[in-house]
């Protein structure tokens, strides 16, 4: 009889344990459908959506629906894009063979892409010490830099424009760098999102 009952009791909490687990996975998937919708919505609100969406969906965990998580890792994917493309620069501005121009070009654009990437990093650092009291000078401390990045890596294509720039070099780098510049974007149209809740 007693071990008639211990097996009653095992599947009772097997039971307890599959409903409890099915209640759980519930619930997480109610949440990152809650967080996706709200980067998807959030999104909106850019030049770019699409990117945004695709650059940004995959950290809805992270995220959840806070609008300053939403600006801080959208800012944080943007700083990735342009250390790799700058890395890239870095290494095609070695290669032998390229018109004075495009060298030129090539030169020009690694210090932009250089000055954008420290300009990122302030602003991810100063997002992360956004204080209440401070709040509105910080924001715009960030904005400011945000959108000197953005300045430069537009300065950056400028100069791979014409029809003199022709071949790999152009189509890469302009390619690289226009995306750099939509995330630029996404980024400081996220952050303006965050600063308007705090009018």
């Amino acid at each position: 009889m007693e071990g008639s009952s211990s097996k009653y009791l095992i599947t009772f909490l097997l039971i307890l344990v599959a409903i409890s687990s099915c209640i759980n996975s519930g619930m997480a998937g109610k949440a990152n459908r809650l967080s996706t919708e709200f980067i998807r919505t959030s999104c909106k609100s850019t030049i770019y959506p699409s990117l945004c969406f695709s650059s940004l969906s995959a950290h809805a965990n992270s995220i959840q629906t806070s609008p300053q998580l939403l600006a801080s890792t959208a800012l944080n994917v943007t700083l990735s894009s342009a250390q790799s493309t700058s890395s890239l620069m870095v290494r095609l501005s070695k290669t032998r063979g390229m018109s004075p121009r495009v060298a030129v070009a090539m030169t020009d654009c690694v210090e932009e892409l250089s000055d954008s990437v420290d300009e990122l990093r302030q602003s991810i650092a100063e997002m992360g010490n956004l204080k209440g009291s401070n709040f509105k000078l910080m924001i715009n401390d960030i904005q400011t830099w945000v959108s000197a990045a953005l300045t430069d890596e537009s300065t950056c294509t400028d100069g791979f424009q014409g029809n003199s720039m022709n071949g790999k070099v152009k189509t890469t780098v302009r390619g690289k760098i226009v995306k750099v510049a939509q995330l630029t974007s996404n980024a400081l149209a996220l952050i303006n999102r965050y600063a308007a809740f705090h009018d």
